[in-house]
């Protein structure tokens, strides 16, 4: 190795170490909302190999901090890895491509938000059963702003120009304002309990208490607004 490879190499090393503490408070922070079956140790492991990356990838002529760079990297090296190994039965998937489509056909027709007893009644099941399917998918298999492609950053504006979308240019900014505005467009609690979620880094259960309800139904209202967001962006992620 000559000097100019070395020094990058060591270079490297320092980044990994000084932002360690940073792959350790975002590991946990997905840890409060994953099944007891996930590991901690695992979800540090990726997010290590993440930060790796992203010290060999970050390019700070393009304005973005390291930090911010490096936490979507890590994030998604965990997110990766959780989703090689989904434990969601298939009936869950299904389960979420039903509520999904009962939401689409249901604000098409009503145009307006779809209420929780209006999609259960669509589905041809109780409030109680499709609370329960809220549940199941939102413990079952991450349900988050991820999976359209984009950082939870868009919902504080604090967008990462550097985070691959799913598509280039012109297309990546009409995905941007067409999901912020369909964040926007959410019912109050929902985008409320997603503003927490992703911008305060609250888990489920802390936002329990701020809102004065239990952790369950968290889960159900998280679990309803992502699939309600899935929904309104379906021309676009189909």
């Amino acid at each position: 190795m000559n000097k100019a490879a070395a020094y990058i190499a060591e270079q490297r090393q320092t980044i990994v170490e000084q932002h360690a503490g940073l792959v350790k408070r975002i590991a946990h922070h997905l840890k409060g909302r994953l099944p007891a079956n996930v590991q901690l140790d695992d979800l540090i492991q990726s997010g290590m190999i993440g930060l790796l990356e992203a010290s060999k990838n970050y390019d700070g002529t393009k304005g973005a901090s390291f930090e911010t760079f490096a936490g979507i990297r890590i994030r998604g090296a965990m997110l990766d890895e959780i989703r090689k190994g989904d434990w969601a039965p298939r009936s869950v998937h299904r389960n979420s491509r039903r509520v999904a489509d009962a939401i689409t056909s249901l604000e098409q027709e009503l145009g307006r938000d779809a209420l929780d007893t209006e999609i259960a009644q669509k589905l041809d099941i109780t409030v109680q059963d499709y609370h329960h399917i809220l549940n199941e998918v939102s413990t079952g298999k991450i349900i988050g702003l991820e999976d359209l492609g984009v950082s939870d950053d868009v919902i504080s504006g604090d967008q990462d120009t550097t985070r691959s979308l799913p598509f280039d240019g012109i297309e990546s900014e009409r995905f941007q304002s067409a999901l912020v505005t369909a964040i926007k467009s959410l019912p109050e609690r929902e985008a409320l309990v997603l503003s927490l979620y992703y911008d305060e880094e609250l888990n489920l259960r802390e936002i329990g208490e701020v809102l004065d309800v239990s952790e369950s139904r968290i889960s159900q209202i998280h679990s309803q607004a992502m699939h309600r967001l899935k929904a309104r962006m379906k021309h676009w992620t189909s």
